[in-house]
């Protein structure tokens, strides 16, 4: 695979250092509007995203597809352009984040007349406490959860549908981890040994959030944005409800396999609203939707490893995959959790080599795939994602792929796990 020179715009350029490192991630959304309304932390820059589109290569009138499109950075970056976007999402959880988002073409002043209302019936109750479980529990004194509950029965009573309805509670959902005095760091499991200094006040913290959503929706108008954005609730691997042919481009971020339960990031928050009561209930609610990327998945699924190494999908690769699973299968037996990286692993490339299939039929002869990727050393045995997505792109039909690394990982932490040094970048493969 051939490597590329680095760009932040594929036509026009070289982006700053700065701007490299930051590429991949969500940090520079969060002083962004819209994208700011919900921390997502598995994403990257929706700047990045918008000046693609809005480089002249980019076709009028063409069409962005992101078929994992999490809380909505490409689609919300579209409508920022004025471009045609599609966005797929398995977790049906993150679906509705990223449908609200959307709804930021809402009047703000429907939107202040629904908080208002929310906030009066809030004022007026006291909330309750016993229906929720430990979790919640755990995460917040009966105070703060009284309020955060007088806050969610009267987004209840009022709902009506309506946009306005679901930015109160898109805002609502985004104030639960900062109204907590327990660790509840974005995407991480609950810590209940850390505390905040200073928790928000609920009823305070909600006000702000409808502020700002009202700012940033003036601010998105005054730039022209248009809501061009499609979100569906739908698999990566098999999307039918996506014409063929349609994408000019795909801008995607895929889950890594790095062991990150994508089903266990919004717990909380599904717990909250009543979604799930208990761990075991993400697998039935989320995870078996999602693509296998940790080793939770691998062992509910009772994946086989010698099964899924036989696929037609993996041939490809199957020659540099099958020593790499082979080996991981061994060093489990080695450590305390035993964890099924093995199986994980193979089954990340089964389903990655089925979106493959699916991203060249969805994609227009000539169109571009953007795709942000890292590897992973799960138990320090080197995993080449980048290389081996790019192999199984190819033999899916594409013509060209190069790779462009944006950062280095696992520089801050590599004496707690592995010493393997890790990279992030793009994949850009070519119709």
């Amino acid at each position: 695979m051939r490597a590329a020179q680095l760009t932040l715009w594929p036509e026009t350029g070289q982006p700053s250092r700065r701007e490299a490192e930051t590429l991949s991630t969500f940090i520079d959304n969060m002083r962004q509007p819209v994208h700011r309304w919900f921390r997502f932390a598995a994403g990257y820059s929706g700047e990045w995203v918008r000046c693609l589109l809005e480089d002249p290569s980019f076709p009028p009138d063409g069409l962005v597809l992101d078929p994992f499109c999490g809380s909505g950075t490409t689609l919300v970056s579209a409508d920022q352009a004025g471009v045609r976007s599609i966005g797929l999402e398995a977790h049906p959880f993150t679906v509705r984040i990223a449908s609200a988002k959307l709804a930021w073409c809402c009047d703000t002043e429907a939107i202040a007349a629904r908080s208002r209302l929310i906030l009066s019936r809030a004022s007026a109750s006291r909330g309750a406490v016993e229906e929720y479980t430990s979790l919640v529990r755990t995460c917040y004194p009966d105070q703060i959860l009284q309020r955060l509950d007088a806050l969610r029965c009267a987004w209840r009573e009022a709902d009506d549908g309506s946009a306005a309805s679901w930015l109160c509670w898109l805002a609502l959902t985004s104030i639960l981890r900062a109204c907590s005095p327990v660790g509840t760091a974005n995407m991480e499991l609950i810590q209940p040994k850390k505390h905040k200094r200073a928790p928000a006040e609920p009823l305070a913290a909600f006000s702000e959030a409808i502020w700002q959503m009202q700012a940033d929706i003036r601010s998105f108008r005054r730039v022209g944005a248009r809501p061009r954005a499609a979100v569906l609730r739908g698999d990566a691997r098999q999307c039918p409800e996506v014409p063929s042919g349609c994408a000019d481009l795909v801008i995607t971020s895929p889950p890594y396999t790095n062991n990150f339960d994508y089903a266990d990031a919004l717990r909380l928050e599904m717990t909250f609203w009543g979604e799930v009561t208990r761990w075991g209930d993400l697998h039935r609610a989320v995870r078996r939707h999602l693509l296998v990327s940790c080793s939770q998945h691998a062992t509910a699924e009772r994946l086989q490893p010698e099964e899924l190494l036989a696929r037609p999908e993996v041939q490809p690769i199957a020659d540099e995959l099958r020593p790499v699973v082979h080996e991981l299968a061994a060093v489990r037996t080695q450590r305390g959790g035993q964890k099924h990286y093995h199986t994980m692993v193979a089954g990340y490339f089964v389903d990655m080599a089925k979106v493959w299939k699916e991203l060249r039929r969805i994609c227009k002869e000539g169109g571009r795939v953007c795709m942000v990727v890292g590897d992973s050393a799960p138990y320090g045995v080197y995993v080449p994602v980048h290389r081996w997505l790019g192999v199984m792109a190819l033999a899916a039909g594409f013509s060209e792929v190069r790779f462009a690394k944006t950062r280095d990982r696992n520089t801050k932490w590599k004496n707690r796990k592995h010493r393997v040094p890790l990279l992030e970048g793009q994949l850009w493969v070519d119709g």
